[in-house]
């Protein structure tokens, strides 16, 4: 799926490593730089691939996904905000559903940076009434860096719903994410994590305590990939499972075997952004 992204044509060059492209009927633009490439749809400031130069794509997106107006997304970088789950419809938010604006951009022998904004509309304050302007900063170099910058005053809560690519669930597990968390297959108890977490059917937990790193370890593919999470409350880890995948329109029937997610997140605690200081969250990534 990732090298059909770089394949499209170009419809107009932003910059020498930036293109604007179109995936179906979605505005994506493609990034193309020494470091890697990476690219990204205007719906959502969703980033659908990054890849480091030298390496297998690191993020996963599912080979059914629709890339249409206003439909979500499977796979990538999903911007849950300003709510996380079924808090408010639509679920997950409305960021990940419009189009944003680029705002900014530049590049350098180091890699791209990259300013998408989000800002409130009469369609956005039916569904939530505040005004905000919302910032994605992507940066792509060695490192992939995703930060939200949330200006109003408003309390959000929020997720960076990263998919990763990964050669077999049933092999992999992932440290860093700590020992006490919510379990939503288990009904929401609270539960203590031994050792790191592996996969065997459906997962969907919220760890409250996650260590500031978390390292998706794969033996398939050879390869660690490390998740620094900033300005989180949480860690959400999930995958889901077989009977789930083959009843998804937009997942392939075995989709869950390639993929995990572990993401950066604000659930159990709500974040308060002012007029004074704007809320801020954020993820680093980095293959080791």
């Amino acid at each position: 799926m990732t090298e059909q992204l770089f394949t499209l044509p170009v419809l107009k060059q932003l910059s020498p490593a930036i293109s604007e492209c179109q995936i179906a009927d979605l505005p994506m633009l493609a990034i193309s730089h020494a470091k890697g490439r990476a690219a990204i749809t205007l719906q959502g400031a969703h980033l659908l691939a990054w890849q480091p130069t030298g390496e297998k794509p690191v993020i996963w997106l599912s080979s059914k996904t629709p890339f249409q107006p206003g439909v979500a997304i499977r796979g990538g970088v999903p911007v849950c905000w300003p709510w996380f789950g079924p808090a408010g419809q639509p679920p997950h938010g409305f960021a990940r559903l419009l189009p944003w604006q680029v705002t900014a951009h530049s590049e350098d022998d180091q890699g791209v940076n990259l300013t998408l904004t989000l800002k409130d509309s009469e369609e956005t304050r039916k569904l939530w009434p505040h005004a905000f302007t919302l910032h994605a900063h992507f940066s792509f170099g060695d490192q992939c860096s995703i930060e939200l910058e949330s200006h109003g005053d408003f309390e959000t809560t929020s997720a960076l719903h990263a998919y990763f690519e990964i050669g077999d669930i049933a092999q992999i597990k992932v440290e860093g994410l700590g020992q006490p968390h919510i379990d939503k297959v288990a009904g929401g108890i609270t539960a203590q994590q031994q050792g790191a977490l592996t996969f065997d059917g459906q997962t969907d937990r919220i760890y409250t305590a996650p260590e500031v790193e978390s390292l998706i370890v794969d033996p398939v593919l050879d390869r660690t990939i490390s998740v620094t999470h900033k300005h989180n409350s949480d860690v959400v880890s999930w995958n889901p499972g077989e009977k789930n995948s083959i009843s998804m329109k937009d997942m392939a029937d075995d989709g869950y075997k390639t993929m995990v997610c572990v993401e950066t997140a604000a659930v159990t605690a709500s974040q308060i952004s002012t007029s004074a200081e704007p809320a801020r969250l954020a993820m680093i990534i980095a293959v080791k």
